[in-house]
């Protein structure tokens, strides 16, 4: 099953075509021989001929950078996916960061609700850290505000940012719905996760670390199809933060007047 899976993903993705090809081609002419005479000795002699040269010419291709150079980046490997591409036809969208102000800026905001949320039935769902965690959100803020004093946010006030941001979209009157939870402390990472119940399932991590820059952290971009066994670490990790953290309950119209 991995091997058809693996099969499946190079033809999606356009690699490998040509030995694919080539192998079914041998494989139909290995059948027929064994029929007996189906088969004349020159188109046998061909379909050989044509393995080897596939196999030649794959031996003259540059090998594929090694490690890890398609899964690991930093900040800049991230930001670099045009938004609307990275949410193109996907309906289930699952984030994780301690406050999400550098991803749920107003623009990716608008870009989920006219992709995304366009869809009946699609979820966006958040967690990020509870503000009322006093102590907690101290150590995070030691840890993720920048080291040499040059931020230009600090985290409670990006949380509470944030929060208001997702009261607003939970508002929204769109066909899909967002929801948002508070979890109790930083994990060390943050995560996104496009359609992970789906073959084309996606997971983006980015792991904190400490004392360097927002846009030197290491970031590690899994898909289910070639990750498999980690790309379901992730989505377990998310459910996990989605069901310990505490509900939001809905604002009550005029309340803040009140």
């Amino acid at each position: 099953m991995r091997f058809l899976r693996r099969v499946r993903a190079d033809v999606r993705a356009r690699r490998n075509l040509e030995t694919y090809a080539v192998a079914l081609i041998l494989l139909a002419f290995a059948l027929a021989s064994m029929i007996g005479d189906a088969l004349p000795d020159d188109v046998r002699w061909a379909a050989l001929l044509a393995g080897v040269g596939v196999l030649l010419y794959r031996a003259t291709l540059p090998d594929e950078p090694r490690g890890g150079r398609d899964v690991l980046g930093d900040r800049a490997d991230f930001d670099a996916t045009p938004l609307p591409k990275l949410f193109d036809g996907v309906k289930d969208v699952r984030i994780f960061a301690p406050s999400a102000a550098n991803l749920l800026s107003p623009y990716v905001c608008e870009t989920l609700r006219t992709t995304v949320l366009r869809h009946p039935e699609a979820t966006v769902r958040v967690v990020v850290m509870d503000p009322g965690q006093d102590d907690a959100v101290r150590i995070a803020r030691r840890q993720l505000d920048e080291p040499d004093g040059h931020q230009v946010q600090s985290l409670p006030v990006a949380l509470d940012a944030v929060l208001e941001r997702l009261a607003l979209m939970r508002g929204w009157k769109t066909a899909g719905s967002v929801e948002y939870r508070l979890f109790p402390y930083n994990p060390g990472f943050s995560l996104v996760l496009t359609d992970p119940d789906a073959w084309q399932g996606r997971a983006i991590v980015e792991l904190h670390g400490a004392g360097r820059s927002t846009f030197a952290r290491t970031h590690v971009d899994l898909t289910r199809e070639r990750h498999e066994r980690w790309h379901a670490y992730w989505v377990e990790q998310f459910d996990f933060l989605w069901e310990s953290a505490r509900r939001v309950a809905p604002r009550v119209p005029g309340a803040e007047d009140s």
